[in-house]
């Protein structure tokens, strides 16, 4: 089904893989005439191209990326404008939408919510902006309409900003990426490696996108088989799959990890563009003769089954009908991870959903960039035809991911299809991929074809004894089960007709409705402030030294973006730094926000001229073992604040709060054995905190420990690679490294400026 090459692959003539040995150049020569190196290979594949046209510094191996366009939702977009405007923004010198999917529903925090829509509103007007409105759209699906183009890039403040299968390479980054870019700076990384995934053969009736792509990502996630590089898509199966099916698939590479993701295009994709009535925006694109790939994804499409991915993790993956013929062992081992991921905080046990041998679920949701599009959704009206989802517990939602295919579903009838089954129709929402719409019941579980599944993902909160589950599936699998009245049920048990409907893409709305001001600003609108939207705080620059308490300490495998900042019903304050800032860690550490704001004590003396030890009088033990070694370290030369460790900290999302509300409540430093993602270490870097790495084994230190890290001002300003770090203890000072790994300049510089803000503050 799913085959991991261990080394590279050369790719010939589009189809032809010869895998890296000592005979492959051979091989190559007897194909093809000519001996090609891996080297010449490597410029020839679709993402190298497409990089190098984009790439600023002339330099193919440090790239300095500038984006075509850019794209953010409000959850991100007025922290972005804010950062902007305090470093000087005039005007948007790309083309930037600003959607409004994530806080559409504006019943909660008062008018939170609209004030920040409004706010978004009135910044597309007075720096050249466009402005789609709530209910109008998902953020990704707008940008497969309007926005994408073959050979183009596009970033965007959301992670799963993936247009690859449409041409083009998407990226996405926390906020302060996408400032950068407003500020006319540039996106700053390695030449990444780039990952053939070779697709071969059909998919069988009833097995949809979401099946392919849980499959690969259950293959290639715990191997980190593709961590920060690019998945290409390439191979003879790419052409039996339809556009939306090619969508589908390509959003859910981000569950990879990957950097990004791109495929070959062809008359299919030039259709997509002439629906949509942009055709000058298709670009042919496929590699060259002879292409060489880092790694090889070969995955027979024939062979994939329907899927589904347990809690709480996209790569918890199973064929469905493995869990219908052993649920109660499967179980058995997602409770055991759930020990883990949720640390004993609730009772949690599925065993009751298995009731006679079968799987019982309570909740199906298909929405969002994965599941809301136009197939998915009408192959889901075609397998509830005549069905009922009952009168019991299980319900079902479905949210179109814009407002064009859910006019075509009204207009082709599918839309009466599903209703009649007792089905809801819902408007383009993100809501219930992130916890903010359709919260099931405690202990309830709930099958989505959505794009996570993380813990609390559905809503539930562990702090008040609340917990649900999340498991990903297919939108043809999901109304398999519903038209089952709840009782797992994959897709390929219908027996009846799947048809093919023709997409008519209807603009009317979006013109009637949606803000495009063609780039043209108008520095007379004044920008709408709410009361809820509140500027960054003051941040300090890089001190000569740093004394930093250890004030979280996490040994999961991997630490999500969820649990470091809880999504949900904490996105009414993503506008306002240190309101947000409360709920940091809320549902994995709820002592965190205390312990930070307690040893900030001792820097806030500092900003107001004070004695930090007055301030906090348990620091003077600790300076006095400082001083044993170090006298000269105080008066002004020294900085406090907090810190974390984690394993493997960042999967998931790139909301940049995820290190800004560590920031705002004085975190200098996190301490990881890897990064999950490189947004998440590029998020700490913006924010002036220090990405340190430790060795994996026996930690120096525990929570609450003291540390000191002396000369650190100076280790970021030569580029060292290591620093001695001390643990403060009653006896002295105990040594042990960190590693800061490779930075930029421009890097380096926003850390000893303490932000981003800082370095680009006018």
């Amino acid at each position: 089904m799913i085959r991991l090459s261990d080394g590279g692959a050369y790719l010939v003539n589009g189809s032809r893989i010869v895998e890296d040995s000592p005979t492959a150049p051979e091989e190559i020569r007897s194909l093809t005439g000519n001996t090609v190196t891996k080297e010449e290979g490597a410029r020839e594949t679709i993402s190298y191209g497409i990089l190098e046209r984009h790439n600023t510094s002339g330099n193919m191996e440090k790239l300095k990326i500038r984006f075509d366009k850019l794209t953010s939702h409000d959850i991100t977009f007025v922290g972005i404008i804010q950062t902007a405007r305090a470093s000087g923004l005039e005007k948007f010198p790309m083309p930037y939408v600003l959607t409004n999917c994530h806080n559409s529903l504006c019943a909660v925090g008062g008018t939170i919510n609209e004030d920040d829509h409004m706010f978004g509103l009135s910044c597309a007007r007075k720096y050249g902006g466009v402005y789609v409105p709530p209910h109008q759209a998902v953020i990704h699906q707008y940008a497969r309409e309007m926005l994408a183009g073959g050979g183009r890039m596009i970033l965007g403040s959301d992670s799963h900003t993936r247009y690859g299968a449409l041409g083009t390479m998407a990226m996405g980054e926390g906020g302060p990426e996408l400032v950068k870019q407003l500020l006319n700076q540039t996106y700053d990384i390695n030449m990444p490696e780039v990952v053939a995934v070779y697709l071969t053969g059909t998919p069988r009736k009833g097995v949809g996108p979401q099946d392919v792509a849980l499959a690969i990502i259950g293959a290639v996630f715990e191997r980190g088989y593709v961590n920060n590089k690019v998945m290409e898509f390439v191979g003879p199966g790419v052409q039996s799959l339809s556009a939306d099916f090619r969508i589908g698939i390509d959003v859910m590479t981000t569950e990879t990890t990957c950097l990004s993701s791109v495929w070959v295009t062809d008359d299919t994709i030039r259709e997509f563009y002439e629906i949509h009535g942009r055709s000058e925006e298709y670009v042919e694109l496929a590699p060259g003769g002879v292409a060489y790939y880092d790694g090889l994804v070969t995955v027979d499409l024939d062979q994939i089954e329907p899927m589904i991915a347990m809690p709480f993790h996209p790569s918890n993956t199973y064929t469905i009908e493995e869990v219908r013929r052993n649920p109660m062992d499967i179980i058995a081992d997602v409770e055991k991870r759930a020990r883990v991921s949720l640390g004993g905080s609730v009772e949690y046990s599925l065993k009751d959903k298995v009731i006679d041998g079968k799987f019982h679920v309570d909740q199906g949701i298909i929405a969002g960039c994965a599941g809301g599009g136009f197939e998915n959704i009408c192959a889901a009206a075609d397998i509830l035809r005549g069905a009922s989802i009952g009168a019991g517990g299980f319900t079902l939602s479905v949210y179109p991911a814009s407002m064009p295919i859910y006019m075509e579903l009204i207009k082709n009838g599918c839309a009466a299809t599903i209703l009649e089954t007792g089905a809801v129709l819902k408007t383009a929402f993100c809501g219930p991929c992130f916890g903010a719409g359709d919260t099931p019941a405690n202990n309830a579980f709930s099958i989505r074809h959505s794009t996570r599944n993380f813990p609390n993902r559905e809503g539930s909160k562990l702090q008040s004894g609340q917990i649900s589950s999340v498991a990903l599936m297919d939108a043809r699998s999901i109304a398999a089960t519903a038209a089952n009245q709840g009782v797992l049920t994959p897709a390929t048990e219908f027996d009846g007709s799947l048809h093919s409907y023709q997409y008519y893409f209807d603009e009317a709305i979006y013109k009637n409705r949606v803000f495009d001001s063609k780039g043209v600003a108008d520095p007379s609108v004044e920008i709408r402030l709410g009361p809820n939207i509140k500027d960054w705080p003051e941040m300090a620059e890089l001190p000569e030294h740093l004394l930093l308490r250890v004030v979280a300490e996490i040994h999961d495998p991997v630490t999500t973006t969820d649990e470091l900042i809880p999504s949900g019903e904490t996105s009414s304050y993503r506008s306002n730094p240190l309101g947000l800032a409360e709920f940091t860690l809320s549902r994995k550490v709820p002592e965190y926000v205390g312990l930070a704001k307690d040893i900030q004590l001792a820097q806030k003396a500092i900003a107001e001229g004070t004695c930090p030890v007055e301030a906090k009088p348990e620091l003077k033990p600790v300076m006095e073992s400082v001083h044993t070694m170090f006298p000269e370290a105080g008066k002004g030369n020294i900085g406090f604040g907090s810190v974390i460790f984690a394993v493997k900290p960042g999967d998931g999302s790139a909301r940049e709060q995820a290190a800004s509300c560590q920031k705002v409540l004085g975190g200098w430093a996190n301490i990881a054995n890897e990064y999950a993602t490189k947004r998440y270490r590029s998020n700490l870097i913006n924010w002036g905190m220090l990405p340190f790495l430790i060795d994996r084994g026996e930690l120096p230190f525990a929570n609450l420990d003291y540390l000191f890290v002396p000369g650190i001002r100076k280790a970021v300003e030569e580029a060292a690679p290591e620093v001695t770090a001390y643990v403060v203890k009653q006896d002295g000072l105990a040594p042990f490294t960190l590693r800061l790994s490779e930075m930029t300049e421009e890097e380096r510089q926003i850390i000893l400026k303490g932000c981003l803000i800082n370095y680009n503050r006018v």
